[in-house]
């Protein structure tokens, strides 16, 4: 069980490290390669930290890589998986994902889902024996653009303290919603926790205080020193709890996988032993319901209605998916920020493979 939240190095003042989407993908992928990783699960999953990276989803993209290299090299991460179905029921699959990276798993799940809708209308997938498997909206994001409606959910090591209780018991707990593309895309992925874990790590690197209700002390009394986080704080309290706790259900007992609180963190497992993580991916067919046609008008009107509300102040309002469409639109000119221990980890697998890495962007 998690006991602390780990440390986090200090900027170093030197300006923004940036690197380019083609020259991070080419580098992930290289590096996958490097590690055993067969051509096309690398590029799966290079292509899936980029992109996450790309959308402003910074601690699940590229700051991930380093930690699956290690994960890799440790026989934590198995490169050359066999991923096998073990039990089919037509419109319900659970795969073995033999210790597989759990992008690679992920991805072969939302495979399965998306051929088993188109068949029969509803489809869901779960997956055992898998890690960690990067933003949840990477999967259902994919699903959302063959025209289905994808939800996915993962089991995680456990960060968050149940409402009123003082150790962690839950991952952050994702779930993730999506349908349609473009910018006709809802693309709900979001923690069950009040913040992510990353912000703490964020704030303290930069010596910053934390927000309130975001993380309790070792006596569970809400505190905004980073340092002193014992345990984040489930969202909106009970009903954070409830949602982390229906996660857990579906992402982890559904599928005959352990509990958030017998995981271990990413890059903290133990070597030659798989992480044991647990996902759901269904996807649903509009054809199988409304219709393809009067879903999409559907969506659409959702969106539009949403969006053309009466602000508040001088921020319009915003569907889920907007913010990472724009920070999509945005770094695909201006490159991809990273933290300065990713852009040294990043620099380092580059030099070594002869690559382009990261550059510095000097402070304003």
């Amino acid at each position: 069980m998690t006991t602390s939240l780990d440390r986090e190095t200090k900027p170093s003042g030197d300006g923004i490290a940036l690197i380019g989407e083609d020259a991070a993908w080419t580098l992930a992928t290289a590096a996958l390669l490097a590690a055993g990783v067969p051509r096309g699960d690398a590029e799966d999953v290079a292509r899936a930290l980029v992109d996450t990276s790309l959308r402003g989803i910074d601690t699940h993209g590229l700051r991930l890589l380093p930690q699956y290299l290690d994960e890799l090299r440790d026989g934590i991460a198995d490169p050359k998986p066999t991923i096998q179905v073990v039990r089919d029921r037509g419109a319900g699959l659970l795969l073995d994902a033999d210790g597989a990276l759990g992008v690679v798993a992920g991805l072969a799940a939302a495979r399965y889902a998306a051929e088993r809708a188109e068949r029969y209308g509803v489809a869901a997938v779960g997956v055992r024996e898998s890690n960690h498997f990067g933003a949840a909206s990477v999967y259902t994001r994919r699903l959302a653009r063959a025209g289905l409606v994808g939800l996915a959910v993962t089991s995680a090591a456990s960060r968050v303290a149940p409402f009123g209780g003082v150790e962690p018991l839950f991952g952050t707990n994702p779930i993730s919603v999506a349908a349609g593309s473009g910018e006709g895309e809802f693309a709900l992925d979001m923690a069950t926790s009040q913040v992510c874990y990353g912000e703490i790590k964020q704030r303290r690197s930069e010596g910053r205080e934390l927000d309130g209700g975001w993380a309790t002390d070792p006596q569970g009394r809400p505190t905004g020193d980073p340092d002193a986080a014992h345990a984040l704080s489930p969202l909106g309290g009970y009903k954070g709890q409830g949602l982390a706790m229906a996660v857990t259900l579906l992402g982890s007992v559904l599928t005959g996988t352990p509990p958030d609180w017998q995981l271990s963190q990413v890059g903290e497992g133990t070597a030659g032993r798989g992480r044991r993580i647990g996902h759901l991916v269904l996807a649903i067919d509009p054809g199988c319901f409304a219709g393809e046609q009067p879903f999409a008008a559907g969506l659409d009107e959702l969106l539009t209605t949403v969006r053309q509300a009466p602000p508040s102040g001088d921020a319009p309002v915003l569907a889920p998916g907007d913010p990472q469409r724009a920070n999509e639109q945005a770094r695909r000119t201006t490159g991809i920020p990273l933290d300065d221990r990713t852009a040294a980890l990043l620099s380092e697998l580059a030099d070594g493979l002869g690559l382009p890495g990261p550059s510095r962007r000097p402070p304003a």
